[in-house]
């Protein structure tokens, strides 16, 4: 006979069922128990990342250096131990000029034995003409006269010739005595180029034909000698001892070695 409550209740729901709490309460997961097998999770969609926000890149302030241009990188052959940096050497005065500046006396008594070494032989010829001026003159015929007359004639071109070609001859020499002539030589003193260059004939004629010779005997015409005079005398207050015919071709005297 069933009591006053009258309904049977399944077994494990009344207040003693097992997994009930002291007060009829069901602990925390025992619902997710009570479901059965729950079905697997389906793939899940990686999480999405918002691209970084494209920020310009800051502009070149005003502070900001100029790049400049580099020079190109050189392509030649390395000279053998290695390379190095040229040092640039303080220039100095006469660098490519070789001895010391010759003095004026020094010049000028080279000049006057110059002057003998061609004068000498032209008055030897000269003397040997007049001795067949004179023996011609004797014998009182007109013939005297004109040996005379073309003693004088002969002797002169001789001269000039001699004196013209004698210094680029001898200044044309190679080695130790290039740029000197017999009179510097016995002096101990040479004419250099400015250049560095050795003195050849072409610019020993230069110096001493075109520019001595010619151009000095015009402005010594025009001045009245006075030009001639200051060009010798000029290498007394020169700094280079240079006369004016050196600056105009460029050369300098020096001593020799």
């Amino acid at each position: 006979m069933e009591s006053g409550h009258g309904r049977d209740q399944p077994p494990g729901s009344g207040p003693g069922a097992p997994g009930d709490g002291p007060d009829g309460e069901r602990p925390a997961g025992a619902d997710a128990t009570d479901r059965g097998p729950q079905a697997p999770a389906g793939p899940q969609s990686p999480p999405v990342t918002q691209p970084p926000s494209a920020v310009p890149p800051p502009g070149p302030g005003p502070e900001a250096p100029t790049a400049s241009p580099q020079a190109p990188a050189y392509g030649g052959p390395v000279p053998p131990g290695g390379w190095t940096q040229p040092v640039a050497s303080p220039q100095q005065p006469f660098a490519a000029v070789p001895g010391q500046l010759a003095g004026w006396g020094r010049r000028l008594v080279a000049t006057l034995l110059d002057g003998l070494i061609v004068g000498v032989p032209a008055l030897i010829i000269m003397g040997a003409l007049g001795i067949g001026v004179v023996d011609a003159s004797a014998s009182g015929s007109d013939v005297g006269l004109l040996a005379l007359i073309g003693a004088i004639l002969v002797t002169a071109l001789v001269f000039v010739v001699v004196s013209l070609i004698y210094a680029p001859l001898t200044m044309m020499r190679k080695g130790e005595h290039n740029g000197q002539t017999l009179g510097k030589q016995a002096l101990g003193i040479r004419v250099v180029r400015t250049s560095g260059e050795s003195m050849d004939f072409l610019w020993a004629a230069l110096r001493e034909i075109v520019i001595k010779s010619f151009g000095l005997s015009v402005v010594s015409f025009l001045t009245l000698g006075i030009g001639l005079l200051i060009n010798y005398l000029w290498p007394l207050w020169d700094d280079e001892n240079r006369a004016l015919h050196d600056f105009a071709a460029s050369t300098r005297v020096v001593t020799a070695h």
